[in-house]
C-alpha cells in the first residue's frame, strides 16, 4: 500500500436534510480533525443539496481546484441518494453496479438481497476500490474524489482507510497561548507578530463565559519550532499576569 501525498483537501456535504437543519453534520469535524493529524489542509467545505446537475458541476470543480476532494452523504438506495450519479457525470461516465461490493452485499443479506440493496453497490465507470486491514468495506474513489457515506459512525470509520491512503507533505505542529487580555487589546500585539511569522497561521478566539481566561490565541506551522518561535514573541509583548498557561 503506497500512500498518496497531498495538500489540500476539500468537502462536498450533501443532503436537502442538512440544509434544513433536520440533520446536524458532524462529519466536517471528523473529517477536519483526521486531515490535520495527516498534514493535509481542509481549504473548503460545501454543502449543497441532493440535486444531480447542481452536485455534478461542483464535483468537476472542486476536483480541478483541490489534490483531493470527499463527499459526504447520498450513496444510499433512496430516491435522493445521489452522489455516485453527480460524480459519475461530473467525469462524464456511466453508472455501473461494482461486483465486488455486490458480492458483499450479498454476503450480509444473502436470501434477502434485494434490487434496492444492490444500489449501494452503484459506482462510477472507472472507479477504484480503496481498502484497509481496519475497514472491511472498500470506498470508491474517482480519480481524486473520495465518495464516503453519511452516516457519522461510518464516516468515521472510512476515515481509517483515508489515513491508510493519504497523508500530507508534512506534519503540523500546534501551540496555544490562552491570555487574560480581550481580543481587542491583543489585535496590534497580534498584527506585529503576523508580520515577523510569515510561515505560521496565527488564530485568536475569544472565550467569553470562561472565568480562568478571556483569549486563546493558537500558533500552527510545519515545525514545532517555527509554532513555538512565534508563541515566545507574543509572550515576550505581554505581561507574565496576562499568560495563564501555553500548551
Amino acid at each position: 500500500m503506497t500512500q498518496r501525498v497531498v495538500r489540500t483537501a476539500a468537502a462536498l456535504v450533501i443532503g436537502n436534510e442538512l440544509l434544513s437543519g433536520k440533520v446536524l453534520d458532524a462529519n466536517v469535524h471528523a473529517l477536519a480533525g483526521a486531515l490535520r493529524a495527516l498534514g493535509i489542509r481542509l481549504a473548503r467545505v460545501v454543502m449543497l443539496p441532493d440535486e444531480i446537475g447542481i452536485l455534478a458541476e461542483e464535483v468537476r470543480r472542486l476536483s480541478g481546484d483541490f489534490d483531493v476532494v470527499f463527499t459526504s452523504g447520498g450513496v444510499g438506495p433512496t430516491h435522493d441518494d445521489v452522489t455516485v450519479e453527480a460524480v459519475a457525470r461530473a467525469f462524464g461516465v456511466e453508472v455501473v453496479l461494482d461486483p465486488t461490493l455486490s458480492d458483499l452485499l450479498r454476503g450480509v443479506y444473502g436470501e434477502r438481497l434485494t434490487e434496492a440493496h444492490l444500489l449501494m453497490a452503484r459506482v462510477p465507470v472507472g472507479a477504484a476500490l480503496f481498502g484497509s486491514p481496519d475497514v472491511q468495506w472498500p470506498t470508491p474513489v474517482m480519480n481524486n474524489v473520495w465518495i464516503l457515506p453519511g452516516i457519522p459512525d461510518l464516516f468515521k470509520l472510512k476515515l481509517l482507510t483515508v489515513r491508510a491512503w493519504l497523508r500530507g507533505p508534512t506534519s503540523f505542529a500546534s501551540r496555544a497561548l490562552y491570555l487574560r487580555v480581550e481580543e481587542p487589546l491583543l489585535k496590534p500585539l497580534l498584527d506585529a507578530v503576523v508580520l515577523r511569522h510569515p510561515q505560521v497561521e496565527i488564530g485568536s478566539y475569544p472565550k467569553w463565559f470562561d472565568p480562568t481566561y478571556r483569549t486563546q490565541v493558537t500558533f500552527d506551522a510545519e515545525t514545532t519550532e517555527a509554532a513555538q518561535a512565534a508563541l515566545e514573541d507574543l509572550r515576550t509583548l505581554l505581561a507574565p499576569s496576562d499568560v495563564v498557561r501555553a500548551e
